[in-house]
C-alpha cells in the first residue's frame, strides 16, 4: 500500500479572518487533494508563556510545547503559514518555535521534534510585498533548528483582495504555486518518511 503521508498545517496567527489563516486553509485542501493525511491545528489551542529560561528551570517546559512537539514528532511534514509583523514574523510564532525547541523528551522517551522534520513555508501580508520578509526570517530560523526547508514558496499579496467567496485564491498564479509547492510536500514527505504502511 502507498505511503500516505501526514503533514501537519498551522497559521502563525490566530486572529479571527487572518490571511495566514487562510492561507493554511487552502494549503489544508489541496494537500489532502494530492493524497495526505492532513492534520490542521491552531496555535490558540496551545497557549504558551513568553519563553523564560527562569520559568522553564523552576516550572520545566510548558504541556502545550511538549504536546506541540510530539505533534511535529508523529507527522512527516509540516507546512506553517506566517503573517509579517514588522518586516517579520510575529511574536507568537517564534514564541512557539522557541519553546518546543526546549522539549528534549517525554515520558523518558528521547524527542527531537525538528531535526530533519521536512517543511513547507507559506506568508502572507496586506501589502505588495506578500509577506517575503517573514518568510525568509522564517526560513533562516527553520534551517538554523535543522529542519527541511523546501525550495517552494506561497507569498501572498494584497491578502484584503486575495480571496474570493469561498476562501480560495482569485488568482491563478497562487492556486498554481499552491498546487506546486504541496506537491512537492507530498512528494519529499513520502521519500522521506521512515513509516512503514501496513
Amino acid at each position: 500500500m502507498p505511503l500516505v503521508p501526514r503533514i501537519l498545517v498551522f497559521a502563525g496567527s490566530t486572529r479571527t479572518g487572518a490571511y495566514s489563516g487562510r492561507t493554511a486553509d487552502i494549503a489544508q485542501k489541496e494537500l489532502a487533494l494530492q493524497g495526505a493525511d492532513v492534520t490542521r491545528i491552531s496555535l490558540a489551542d496551545y497557549p504558551l508563556p513568553i519563553m523564560d529560561e527562569d520559568l522553564e528551570e523552576r516550572d520545566g517546559v510548558p504541556e502545550n510545547a511538549v504536546k506541540l512537539a510530539r505533534l511535529i514528532d508523529m507527522h512527516d511534514a509540516v507546512l506553517i503559514a506566517t503573517p509579517e509583523y514588522n518586516g517579520s514574523m510575529p511574536p507568537l510564532l517564534k514564541n512557539t518555535i522557541d519553546w518546543v525547541s526546549r522539549v528534549r523528551n517525554d515520558g523518558g522517551r528521547r524527542l527531537q521534534p525538528y531535526a530533519g522534520k521536512l517543511v513547507a513555508i507559506c506568508s502572507s501580508s496586506d501589502g505588495h510585498f506578500a509577506g517575503i520578509r517573514s518568510a525568509t526570517h522564517l526560513r533562516a530560523v527553520l534551517s538554523h533548528i535543522q529542519m527541511e526547508v523546501i525550495s517552494p514558496q506561497v507569498s501572498v499579496p494584497h491578502g484584503g483582495e486575495a480571496f474570493d467567496d469561498d476562501g480560495d485564491f482569485r488568482e491563478e498564479r497562487l492556486r498554481k504555486g499552491m498546487q506546486r509547492l504541496c506537491h512537492a510536500l507530498v512528494e519529499r514527505a513520502i521519500m522521506m518518511s521512515r513509516r512503514v504502511e501496513p
